[in-house]
């Protein structure tokens, strides 16, 4: 695996955002050797190494159509032998995945560079006309890369200037050349999607501006469906298979309809019933579970199809008790998708979120899955969605900054790793 340390840092704008990152810097430093050390002794010795996982996919069936084989049920920490974990001193949230032998899958930001490895652009913007759906940009494309792992905002407001642009692909630094684009039609909303605004979302990362991803109705993106460019998933989890992904969201702007999504879900756009998706949800629950408190929460779910989970309690969905609201200006929200052996036949996901610029995270739920029909086990499909429900259900709203959905079953270590590497991200409004 490529080492390399984190983009200089841009003065820090508070005192508090600087005792924050190093606090997340001392967590890194003490859980990275914990991640790696216990994948060695829970592993053994296998031929492979981070850096070549995808040599040889020795669990589960994942989408491979396209990039470098995913690691399939129980790779990774999840249990099976897939990769030795390697040490890195980078502080980016592939690479930590990765060092867990967690391998990513997807990862799109267009406000800094999830992936040592990756050198591409971060999004691309459209000048002039705009039509909703895929090919979405009628007028004039710009690809906006990375300075110093952040984005060349500055090209793009000369390239847009006083008449604006709209994001109309992200893309995929993960290497499985998942880009997302505004998704087709579906069987809830059967017109397109509309791309976002470019510049309505201006915050800072470590001092740098960039420009977030604010979604109204009717906006969502989407990749790896029977109307999408990329018609297959490339490496992401299908079936029972295990998975994690993490967002980074807000309690602003959120729309309680259906519903505002990143992760895994149908291929064919439309509701196949109950365990086709899997994704990480942020919100008010709509009409479905709820979190500690009842309404408006927000909390942390997983969207499962026809149903928005908190957890799972006293056999129902409904004021969870341990789930309790995440009220922060940038939320780390977290689905971690275990297989259906766990907890004696009746399956495992957890939850987990917190203040993605100070602290620690709360492990929200972390249990038996659903006991309905259907999610037991889990019949994943492999699309990928951003702000949009797995049927193109699309009344929702919100912010988004980045997320990542990686193969495998995170540890407690491990996502703890994570949430370290995103507070010393610095984000700031």
């Amino acid at each position: 695996m490529k080492k390399i340390r984190a983009p200089k840092r841009a003065t820090p704008s508070t005192s508090a955002t600087i005792a924050g990152r190093d606090v997340a810097m001392k967590m890194i430093r003490t859980i990275l050797p914990l991640i790696v050390l216990s994948g060695l002794v829970s592993l053994g010795v296998f031929a492979n190494s981070c850096a070549n996982y995808s040599a040889d996919n020795v669990g589960g069936t994942s989408n491979a159509s396209g990039g470098a084989p995913a690691t399939g049920g129980g790779g990774g920490e999840s249990g099976g032998p897939s990769c030795v974990p390697t040490t890195t001193d980078s502080i980016l949230p592939c690479d930590i995945l990765e060092a867990a032998c967690l391998p990513c899958v997807s990862a799109h930001s267009t406000v800094r560079v999830l992936s040592s490895a990756y050198t591409g652009p971060l999004y691309q913007v459209c000048k002039g006309s705009v039509v909703a759906g895929p090919n979405s940009c009628q007028g004039t494309p710009q690809d906006i890369q990375a300075i110093d792992g952040y984005p060349d905002t500055t090209t793009q407001d000369t390239f847009c200037g006083t008449a604006g642009c709209a994001i109309t692909k992200l893309y995929d630094q993960s290497g499985q050349g998942n880009d997302l684009e505004p998704a087709p039609p579906g069987g809830m909303k059967t017109t397109a999607d509309l791309p976002v605004k470019a510049a309505d979302l201006p915050i800072t990362i470590n001092g740098h501006a960039a420009y977030g991803m604010l979604f109204r109705p009717g906006r969502g993106y989407r990749t790896g469906c029977n109307g999408c460019n990329i018609k297959t998933g490339h490496g992401t989890a299908v079936g029972d298979e295990p998975q994690t992904m993490y967002m980074i969201t807000s309690q602003h702007d959120l729309i309680d309809s259906c519903c505002f999504d990143y992760g895994n879900a149908e291929t064919t756009s439309n509701d196949d019933g109950n365990g086709t998706m899997e994704a990480v949800y942020f919100g008010g629950g709509v009409i479905w579970g709820t979190g500690l408190g009842g309404k408006p929460g927000p909390w942390v779910m997983a969207d499962l199809e026809n149903g928005l989970f908190a957890g799972w309690e006293n056999g129902q969905d409904q004021n969870i008790s341990t789930n309790v609201p995440l009220k922060f200006d940038f939320v780390t929200a977290i689905v971690v998708g275990d297989t259906t052996d766990k907890n004696g036949g009746k399956g495992r996901f957890a939850l987990y979120g917190g203040d993605a610029t100070n602290g620690p995270l709360t492990t929200l739920f972390d249990g038996i899955r659903p006991e309905k029909t259907g999610y037991v086990p889990m019949q994943k499909q492999g699309s990928i969605i951003l702000a949009t429900g797995g049927d193109n259900s699309n009344g929702d709203g919100g912010r988004f900054y980045e997320g990542v959905m990686s193969n495998g079953v995170a540890s407690k270590e491990t996502v703890d790793a994570l949430q370290a590497a995103i507070v010393a991200a610095g984000y700031n409004r």
